[in-house]
């Protein structure tokens, strides 16, 4: 059966010079053009956020700041989700630690404790 599929010319493991060079290009003029894409979506946020907006009360804030305060409300009605934002953003996220079984506790404690001085 492998040799009947290389006999169709559909092997698909290896191609020869020129087709392997010809998928590569197109490979990294795909690729380049997803580069462009993120970049440029990244600068319109980056613009969006640093843009002035006047907000309910006549005050001039930026993007960040009036997501920022819009987060906040949310967190003060009750959304968690909208809490873990604000205080993940602000540098409280709590550290996360994951016990590996096959470890003895000893080792484990001399580690935590050469991590934490």
């Amino acid at each position: 059966m492998a040799n009947d599929i290389a006999k169709k010319g559909k092997a698909t493991r290896f191609r020869s010079g020129g087709e392997a060079v010809e998928n590569g290009k197109k490979g990294g003029l795909a690729s380049a053009e997803a580069r462009r894409k993120k970049r440029d979506l990244r600068l319109a946020i980056e613009t969006l956020l640093e843009k002035d907006y006047t907000s309910k009360n006549g005050e001039t804030v930026s993007g960040a700041e009036a997501i920022a305060i819009k987060q906040f409300e949310k967190a003060m009605k009750g959304d968690t989700r909208a809490f873990e934002v604000l205080r993940d953003t602000a540098g409280q996220k709590p550290i996360d630690k994951v016990m590996v079984a096959d470890v003895e506790q000893s080792v484990i404690d001399e580690v935590e404790k050469a991590v934490l001085e």
